[in-house]
């Protein structure tokens, strides 16, 4: 399975991409994980959409945003997330490479902070992130700290 990698600033996602984009975070955050937060936080037209498709189907996202926004010295990658019904195919790696590899290109090689569900963590480590916090409950799930320099 070929997806194609797509990185589009907020003012340029098509109506129907950006529909897509924010169904998939809620059928991921929302109802699979079970938990009621604001999705819409004031910080995705500050932010580059990295996606990746599949024909039109939306297999992976993931949300970069400059410094400045979440984190004062710090660029960051979030609201990462994989298609249930494609997962077990690698797309959450190579959307992970994609991402580093566009916060290099697009914030002048600024580290990157995450904050990651805790059971991801060696997920994330095999990226070269290291954690930077103790465990803290965000939305009532188990969250860390983690950097990339």
């Amino acid at each position: 399975m070929q997806v194609h990698w797509r990185i589009t600033p907020f003012h340029e996602l098509s109506s129907k991409v950006l529909y897509d984009i924010l169904q998939l975070r809620s059928e991921v955050f929302v109802v699979e994980q079970n938990c009621v937060y604001l999705d819409a936080d004031g910080k995705d037209e500050h932010a580059l959409h990295l996606y990746g498709l599949l024909d039109t189907t939306i297999v992976a996202y993931a949300r970069l945003l400059p410094q400045g926004i979440s984190y004062d010295n710090y660029c960051s990658i979030g609201r990462v997330v994989s298609n249930l019904k494609y997962r077990k195919h690698g797309f959450g790696k190579q959307l992970m490479h994609a991402a580093i590899q566009a916060c290099n290109t697009h914030f002048q090689h600024i580290p990157i902070k995450i904050g990651a569900q805790q059971y991801l963590q060696h997920f994330y480590e095999s990226f070269g992130f290291v954690v930077a916090s103790d465990m803290y409950l965000e939305d009532g799930i188990p969250h860390i700290t983690m950097v990339l320099h």
